[in-house]
C-alpha cells in the first residue's frame, strides 16, 4: 500500500495489482495506520486500487485451515473466542477511521470489489464507479460473514431488505444497479475515473473547511439519531458556524 499527499488531499492506494490488490492483515493493518496518523489539515481521504481491479478481496492464502498459516482463516478459528474478537476488532480500525470525523472519504472503484474490496468501498462516504465495476458480498457463500464494518454501511446506503438480500446471495451488483440503489454516486467511463474523482474533491474542498466538517458530521449523525437529537445537533452546529463568522463575538 501507498499513500500520497497533494495539499489538503490524502490519497490511498492499495498496491498489488498482479493480485488485485486482494489484501491481507497487513493492509489493514497498514489502513489503521494512516487513519491513526491523520493530521487536522486533510480534508479529503481517497482510496483506490493500482491496476485493473480496485480490490479482489481476501488474498487467498489467507482462506487456508492450516492453523500455520499466519493471519489465515484456520489460525483465527483457533483462537480462544475473545482474542478472535479483539484481533477482529483490531483489523476493522483499518475500515472504520475512513469515517472519522474532519475529513469526507472517497472510494475510487474500477473492476472487481469484491468482499474486503466492497466492504473497503462500503466504509467510505462517496464512491465513484467505472462502468465495468460490480461489487460483491460472497462471505456468506463461503460459510463466513461480512466483518468490516460492511454490514451497518450497507444497510445505511441501501436498505434493510436490499442488503439482506446482497449479503445473503452474494450476488454481484454492476455499476448501473449500483448507482440506481446508492451504492454508487457516480458511474464514469474507465478513461474518466481520475477526472471524476477530481471533480469530485475539488466541489468538496471548495466549501469553507469549517462549514464542510460540520455539515459532514450533521450527515453522519442524521443516520442514527432520533429527529429531536438531530435538530438539537443542527441548532448547535449552526450556533458554532455564527460564532465563528462574526469572529467570536
Amino acid at each position: 500500500m501507498r499513500t500520497a499527499r497533494d495539499g489538503a488531499v490524502l490519497t490511498v492506494t492499495l498496491d498489488r495489482p498482479d493480485r488485485l490488490n486482494a489484501q491481507t492483515p497487513a493492509t489493514w493493518e497498514a489502513l489503521a495506520a494512516v487513519g491513526s496518523s491523520l493530521d487536522d489539515d486533510v480534508r479529503v481521504v481517497v482510496v483506490r486500487g493500482a491496476g485493473r481491479s480496485f480490490s479482489a478481496g481476501l488474498d487467498r492464502s489467507l482462506f487456508s485451515t492450516d492453523p500455520g498459516t499466519a493471519g489465515g482463516l484456520g489460525e483465527l478459528g483457533r483462537l480462544p473466542a475473545e482474542e478472535a474478537q479483539e484481533r477482529i476488532r483490531r483489523y476493522q480500525a483499518g475500515f472504520r477511521w475512513l469515517r472519522s470525523p474532519g475529513v469526507v472519504s472517497i472510494a475510487a472503484v474500477q473492476g472487481h470489489a469484491i468482499g474486503a474490496g466492497a466492504q473497503l468501498a462500503l466504509a467510505c462516504d462517496l464512491r465513484v464507479l467505472t462502468e465495468d465495476a460490480d461489487l460483491r458480498l460472497p462471505e456468506a457463500t463461503l460459510g463466513l460473514v461480512p466483518d468490516l464494518t460492511g454490514t451497518s454501511t450497507l444497510v445505511e446506503l441501501v436498505g434493510y431488505s436490499r442488503a439482506m438480500e446482497l449479503c445473503l446471495t452474494g450476488r454481484p451488483v454492476g455499476a448501473a444497479e449500483a448507482q440506481a440503489i446508492g451504492l454508487a454516486n457516480a458511474v464514469v467511463p474507465a478513461a474518466g475515473l481520475e477526472e471524476a474523482v477530481g471533480a469530485l474533491v475539488t466541489a468538496i474542498t471548495a466549501a469553507p473547511v469549517g462549514a464542510s466538517r460540520e455539515t459532514a458530521a450533521l450527515v453522519r449523525s442524521a443516520v442514527r439519531n432520533d429527529p429531536d437529537s438531530q435538530d438539537a445537533a443542527e441548532r448547535a452546529a449552526q450556533t458554532r458556524r455564527l460564532t465563528e463568522l462574526v469572529g467570536g463575538r
